[in-house]
């Protein structure tokens, strides 16, 4: 099962704010979700639930033929999977593959990359491009360790992930690596090559300072973690 948790995208990407009202954030936000989607649904190759209660997504899912798990607390990223995946393990689904809502230059390509790399039993971790946050894990089975999402949750999840006794692999993927919080990160979208829905709305609001250039990229490779 892939679990994309979306909160409350009326309410999106506050550290955006000094350089974004909300409309604008919100915007994008919905921009996002939809780039994020799209690579979701060409990848076709597992069952798909959108963890939320947010009318927008709610929506967008029923358009791509995804599920829907009710997120109606809204607390928070970690609190959403914990749920979900209690969900998944009642339902006897065997992995979880989890996505943020917020890295749009996510490809199909990628996905398919987690699960090729994936052991039988054991993870895969894909981590941010600055090292410090996680922007995808697989877990077989699908409650193998609790996930705790935030700023710096890659190095606690690597060491949860090895503490299962399970194989576990780490993988740098460029597209899921950029994750979008602060005006650095929206800076590196708008310069990024390509015209996905979340580059074209960042650019038509004209959040990047004019000459700026992105910060170089990840190459897409995997590592196996010994144990």
């Amino acid at each position: 099962m892939i679990l994309v948790p979306v909160k409350d995208l009326a309410n999106a990407k506050q550290r955006l704010s000094p350089m974004l009202p909300q409309s604008a954030r919100t915007e994008l936000a919905h921009a996002m979700l939809r780039d994020v989607l799209e690579a979701v649904a060409e990848f076709g190759g597992d069952e798909v639930s959108l963890v939320t209660s947010d009318s927008f997504a709610i929506e967008l899912a029923a358009s791509h033929g995804f599920g829907v798990i009710r997120d109606d607390s809204n607390l928070s990223e970690t609190d959403a999977i914990a749920m979900a995946t209690r969900d998944c393990e009642a339902r006897g689904i065997e992995s979880t593959l989890v996505i943020p809502a917020d890295i749009p230059l996510i490809e199909a390509s990628e996905i398919a990359m987690i699960y090729r790399n994936a052991p039988q039993m054991g993870s895969v971790l894909v981590p941010a491009h600055d090292g410090r946050g996680t922007n995808a894990i697989l877990r077989q089975p699908a409650a193998l360790f609790p996930l705790r999402f935030g700023n710096d949750s890659f190095v606690p999840h690597l060491a949860a992930a090895k503490a299962t006794g399970k194989p576990c692999v780490v993988l740098s993927l460029a597209g899921i690596g950029l994750d979008i919080d602060t005006p650095e990160d929206l800076r590196q979208l708008v310069l990024a090559p390509g015209d996905k829905r979340s580059q074209l709305v960042a650019r038509r609001l004209d959040a990047l300072e004019t000459g700026r250039r992105p910060l170089s990229g990840i190459e897409n490779g995997a590592v196996t973690v010994k144990l």
